[in-house]
């Protein structure tokens, strides 16, 4: 009987937690309509939040030294996405192209946006500012950093006994035209392998690859 019960929560559990990793991909059904016409994409620096322990505070110097080494991990995903979507091009496996990341950055700061002041300009603003057709951008929050080479890796968090959340990542692209959230992806980190920024976000794209609208293999 105790067999079959643990049996049962294991089957339940296993439900849930494919049913979370569903839930975590939205695809706007204003889709087709919107992005019919894009061409290119920019893929911009991201967000990013690290929730460190005063004494890593401290040993990164200070909250100053944490808002530069935030800003770099932010380049740092950025760069990382930039060469996800640039390999899967090589293969023809997109169908727009990415704009160059010196680029986008150039671009950039020639209009005054800076990683302070991004989330004052709207989708429209910033495609505007890089003549590009959509823009990717994303948020990651994390008790430790990536370039750091910190043991975090992508995992579905079921059961009690599951690893512990060190983070998230999330990932957005908006229509340059309008503005309008086409696509999302929020995706948790859990304490795992020893990895780096590019291994990381390579695995969390490759999960999603299905559902990534760009791709040839996106499935509805």
């Amino acid at each position: 009987m105790k067999t079959f019960l643990f049996a049962t929560l294991c089957l339940f559990l296993t439900v849930m937690g494919a049913t979370a990793q569903t839930r975590e991909i939205y695809t706007s059904p204003k889709f087709g309509a919107l992005a019919k016409s894009h061409k290119t994409l920019a893929v911009l620096p991201f967000t990013v939040t690290l929730q460190l322990r005063p004494n890593e505070v401290t040993k990164n110097g200070g909250p100053e030294g944490v808002a530069k080494l935030e800003q770099r991990e932010g380049l740092d995903v950025q760069s990382a996405l930039q060469s996800y979507f640039l390999k899967r091009k090589e293969e023809n496996d997109m169908t727009v192209e990415v704009q160059d990341l010196a680029r986008t950055n150039a671009l950039l700061a020639k209009n005054g946006v800076t990683a302070a002041n991004m989330a004052t300009f709207t989708p429209e603003q910033l495609a505007q500012f890089l003549g590009v057709d959509g823009v990717i951008s994303g948020t990651f929050t994390s008790t430790q950093p990536m370039s750091a080479g910190a043991a975090v890796a992508m995992s579905v968090l079921v059961g009690m006994s599951g690893p512990t959340n060190t983070g998230k990542l999330m990932i957005n692209i908006n229509d340059g035209a309008t503005g309008e959230l086409l696509w999302k992806y929020d995706k948790s980190l859990s304490r795992g392998f020893g990895s780096d920024t590019n291994t990381i976000v390579t695995t969390i794209m490759r999960k999603a690859s299905r559902q990534f609208p760009y791709s040839k293999e996106f499935k509805e």
